[in-house]
């Protein structure tokens, strides 16, 4: 088990991250990040929208690709929570309300349409059942170097206290940037949330990162408390 400050350290270009866990004393444990090397992407902020997470684009002129980098990053229906690197957000919440998966919905979209990185989609859930939490994790990257056919990963977790895990678009910071590869990382997760927020922000890059939220929720009243930071207001 890694912890977060060291290992982002080490991370040059993320891109986008997810941390999914429990803390020690039990509460769901959720982080979302964003990093920016082009105007365009540094051009975002994070706003609340009720108990879910939108993106908004501050520059005057609109976004090549808006579909990609203006999206909501968090959305929740019923007892589970949403967290993903675009607009399958809603592809996986539209096909929870009519009865499907997490899995099933993914299976209908691939990585990112930007060649040459083909970014990969990296997707999470937790569900709360009987006030235990489950979680799953996803990552759609491309299978070869022309974007011709797609990988889909996935892997479930069960509930361990003190114990989540993180998964990210990038691996390093090349030009041609590198996708997420292997299984997701099992990271410590602390008990308090300004200590994950901080691990998280002060571990990213300083010239990258663009925007942090994170939330603890107790499993048994679906009460949280969450933290926001835009670096760029």
């Amino acid at each position: 088990m890694t912890d977060l400050y060291p290992l982002l350290r080490t991370q040059k270009y993320s891109g986008r991250g997810i941390v999914l866990g429990t803390t020690p004393s039990g509460k769901i444990a959720i982080a979302y990040f964003i990093m920016g090397r082009s105007a365009s992407s540094r051009a975002r902020r994070f706003i609340r929208n009720g108990r879910e997470l939108a993106i908004k684009y501050t520059a005057d002129k609109d976004p090549e690709h808006a579909e990609l980098i203006i999206y909501s990053p968090i959305r929740e229906i019923g007892n589970s929570v949403i967290v993903t690197n675009g607009d399958q957000t809603d592809t996986v919440r539209e096909a929870l309300r009519l009865g499907g998966s997490f899995e099933s919905a993914l299976r209908t979209r691939c990585f990112e349409p930007d060649p040459p990185h083909f970014t990969a989609r990296i997707s999470g859930i937790v569900t709360v059942e009987n006030g235990v939490p489950s979680f799953e994790l996803s990552v759609l990257k491309a299978g070869d170097d022309e974007g011709k056919t797609c990988v889909r990963s996935f892997f479930m977790y069960e509930n361990r206290e003190g114990v989540g895990h993180y998964i990210h678009t990038y691996m390093g910071g090349a030009e041609k940037l590198k996708t997420f590869g292997g299984e997701p990382w099992e990271v410590a997760i602390p008990d308090g949330i300004d200590d994950l927020t901080n691990a998280v922000w002060n571990g990213l890059d300083e010239d990258n990162k663009v925007a942090l939220y994170t939330r603890f929720t107790d499993p048994a009243t679906g009460g949280y408390e969450d933290r926001l930071i835009n670096k760029y207001e």
